[in-house]
């Protein structure tokens, strides 16, 4: 495995320079079953030195609890790292497949003001709208994250799970670094609205699940028989029962091309996302999570892989052929609105 660092790209127009691969922290105390909390910590380190730079939290990600695992790596490392967290989703104690979603004025400043409490830091680099409310127009909820900008909470302004007509209205009222949004080879709709309106407005796209929460690895072929009890992809339609048979058979296109480059299925299915900031020219910072350093060695890797037009066309149908929703409720995320 090289130590040499990843690229780096802008985070969007004026943005901070990152690199072209993020890390999704979530799963470090949260949602993925039980975690060894000391090569977690050490799986941070590892990812900086391989010039990680850009690390994904929320504030509903354990209830804060994850915001304050990484406090300690965000305070040693300060001036190497963007810190992106978000606000506007919350998920009830004891009910995990419910959502709740606010975009209220008032919960932002309060949501903000515990968030840098919980990171224990002055300023958050990047503030997400984690979901939209819809019942505030957007331009509103905007207009109250630019005030935060402009008071020095915040330093830049994210979205996810937007529309492009979403992103535009977000625009008008302040500039927008980056849309989160998932986007794998099982999870392709935001290419109709969302990636074009996104190049347009020269907003960077950061990708959320590349890896199709770890089926797209092999690492699981069934969510209910292969995971621990409080593992959350147990309640995702993808992931279970005749679903996850038919999606699991989707993965043979995934070997070959690893087979051809010397790959795992996760470098290919890396890949795959990282090749489009060059196919569609724009910003793509994918942020995959894991909880293990030999992981973020091997997603880190794909970074470095070139598939050629053969193989991007083994992969292209894939999408179209998936089986079963993201969640079990769509209602929260962007789909039924685009």
């Amino acid at each position: 495995m090289t130590d040499s660092k990843i690229a780096t790209v802008e985070l969007g127009t004026g943005g901070p320079e990152v690199g072209v691969q993020g890390l999704g922290c979530m799963g470090m105390s949260f949602a993925y079953g039980p975690t060894d909390t000391e090569e977690a910590r050490a799986t941070l380190e590892r990812a900086l030195e391989l010039g990680v730079t850009l690390y994904d939290t929320a504030d509903a990600y354990g209830q804060g609890e994850n915001e304050k695992f990484l406090s300690p790596f965000f305070k040693a490392h300060r001036d190497e790292v963007v810190i992106a967290t978000k606000f506007a989703l919350s998920i009830p104690p004891g009910e995990p497949t419910k959502r709740i979603i606010r975009n209220d004025p008032p919960y932002i400043r309060q949501a903000v003001e515990a968030s840098l409490r919980r990171l224990d830091v002055d300023v958050i680099d990047l503030y997400y709208m984690h979901r939209r409310d819809v019942n505030f127009p957007i331009e509103e909820t905007v207009g109250v994250m630019a005030e935060l900008v402009r008071e020095g909470k915040v330093k830049q302004l994210g979205l996810s799970e937007v529309t492009g007509g979403e992103l535009r209205a977000a625009q008008s009222v302040h500039p927008i670094a980056a849309v989160q949004s998932e986007w794998s080879l099982f999870s392709r709709d935001i290419e109709a609205g969302v990636v074009p309106a996104a190049r347009e407005l020269g907003v960077a796209l950061v990708p959320y699940s590349p890896l199709g929460r770890g089926f797209l690895t092999g690492s699981f072929a069934n969510a209910e028989q292969d995971l621990t009890a409080d593992d959350f992809r147990r309640q995702q339609p993808r992931f279970t029962g005749d679903n996850a048979a038919a999606n699991a058979a989707l993965l043979e296109p995934v070997r070959a091309v690893a087979e051809a480059h010397g790959a795992s299925l996760g470098q290919v299915a890396l890949a795959w996302v990282q090749q489009q900031a060059a196919l569609r020219g724009m910003p793509v910072v994918p942020i995959p999570g894991t909880r293990k350093r030999t992981r973020i060695e091997e997603n880190a890797a794909a970074t470095r892989i070139v598939l050629g037009e053969e193989d991007m066309a083994l992969l292209e149908p894939i999408a179209s052929k998936v089986a079963g929703d993201r969640y079990p409720d769509m209602t929260f995320t962007s789909a039924g609105r685009e």
